[in-house]
């Protein structure tokens, strides 16, 4: 039986998509947003000459990709806000050479393309833009790396997908985000150590509109730990420039009893200001899932403390918080206040199909105006496996401002379909 992941896997199950395969085969547990499953086929060896070798690199490489379509649109409840909606077609083409002596290279596209007649009008503000930017079409080089492999030693050069901690690709719209990155991984025993440095990044996150986008000045700087066999621990730190020097670590425990699993798991993200950023906190979180008969139970917690002025920073992408849902995470309510948010999952599966349901509660105290905070988040969705290339996936997000007597940009409800086939 598969184990239940925190409640942000549990929202990206039914939306997510594996463009990190090569990068989750280090890591027997994905703590952050994106888990895969790997394949390998082994190449039969024989001696050949330097130039067949170096033909074999381009006859022997593979080409993967995957097509899907997304509808998705807001009914947004705010006085003078129009609802809006969109519908596209696009997805991603691999290509991949085969290795030679270590060294190989590769390349995708990632393209979005709104589909007209089922997509709103721009000059009327009923224009969904989280799918394939404003202008309704994208299309971007998203991985060009060339990689290098030595025993337990990778380089990794170029553009290229990340699943760490503060910097992911959180693939759960039409367009994943990818990191223009310099990574190196060493692995030994139970130990994988992670360094690198990221310079720019692309996709939903980082908007659609202007593509590539510099991360701070000077980029960022990480070098992460992780450990996985009796317990899992991470230790990350990250230097992101005009933002914060941050510290990340969590350690979390599998129980198996018969037919039950539970899993606790601690985590702990310290964020020191860069540059007059206002970025500064201290979040604390735990997790307690269970998982019996194809029934999950989860629950998470997650405290901020900021200081007065001051926020904080879940990270280049979707966010390693365990309260992190669809759409609302703690980040949106720590400015200027001490924040906490609670939220409680549940996952059904059944042959072909996974059911999810999570409620979310986000409080932050009165800030230096007075003014406290309490969002509630409803997610509900489905997804159907017709067979391992073809997926069908549903989630309804509802998202309310308790604190409001009034509609406000809190106040809203998402519905998103997506199709996505594998080749």
């Amino acid at each position: 039986m598969k184990r239940l992941v925190k409640l942000s896997v549990l929202t990206s199950l039914l939306v997510s998509v594996s463009y990190a395969q090569d990068i989750n085969e280090k890591r027997e547990r994905e703590l952050s947003v994106r888990k895969a499953i790997d394949s390998f086929s082994q190449v039969e060896h024989k001696e050949v000459s330097t130039v067949e070798k170096f033909k074999s690199m381009f006859s022997e490489g593979k080409v993967t990709g995957q097509f899907r379509i997304v509808a998705a649109g807001y009914r947004l409840e705010k006085t003078g806000e129009s609802d809006n909606y969109a519908a596209a077609a696009g997805g991603m083409l691999k290509y991949e050479l085969a290795e030679l002596h270590g060294f190989n290279a590769g390349f995708a596209f990632t393209t979005s393309q709104d589909i007209d007649f089922i997509t709103g009008d721009q000059s009327h503000s009923t224009h969904n833009p989280e799918l394939s930017s404003s202008a309704g079409a994208y299309t971007e080089l998203t991985e060009a790396y060339i990689n290098y492999k030595y025993d337990t030693l990778e380089i990794r050069l170029g553009r290229q997908v990340l699943d760490t901690p503060l910097v992911d690709s959180d693939d759960i719209r039409m367009v994943p985000n990818t990191f223009e990155a310099y990574m190196a991984t060493y692995n030994y025993s139970n130990f994988t150590l992670t360094t690198g440095n990221i310079q720019s990044w692309q996709g939903a996150d980082a908007g659609l509109d202007d593509a590539w986008q510099q991360v701070g000045d000077k980029g960022a700087n990480l070098l992460g730990l992780t450990y996985s066999d009796a317990i899992e621990a991470n230790a990350w730190y990250y230097a992101i420039s005009q933002n914060s020097n941050a510290l990340y670590v969590d350690l979390g425990v599998d129980y198996e009893f018969n037919n039950f699993t539970l899993y606790t798991s601690v985590q702990y993200l310290n964020e020191k200001e860069l540059d007059n950023s206002g970025v500064e906190a201290d979040i604390y979180g735990v997790l307690v899932e269970g998982v019996a008969y194809g029934l999950g139970v989860n629950i998470a917690y997650n405290k901020s403390l900021c200081k007065s002025g001051k926020k904080s920073f879940s990270g280049v992408g979707g966010g390693t918080m365990y309260t992190s849902m669809d759409t609302m995470i703690i980040d949106e309510i720590t400015e200027d206040r001490d924040a906490e948010a609670f939220v409680l999952g549940l996952v059904y599966s059944l042959g072909d199909w996974n059911f999810l349901y999570a409620h979310g509660t986000f409080k932050g105290d009165s800030n230096s105006q007075n003014q406290k905070a309490h969002i509630v988040e409803q997610d509900m969705g489905f997804e159907y496996s017709v067979n391992n290339e073809f997926v069908v996936a549903a989630i309804y997000v509802l998202q309310e401002d308790k604190e409001s007597s009034v509609k406000t940009d809190y106040d809203w409800s998402r519905a998103q379909l997506m199709v996505k086939y594998d080749f």
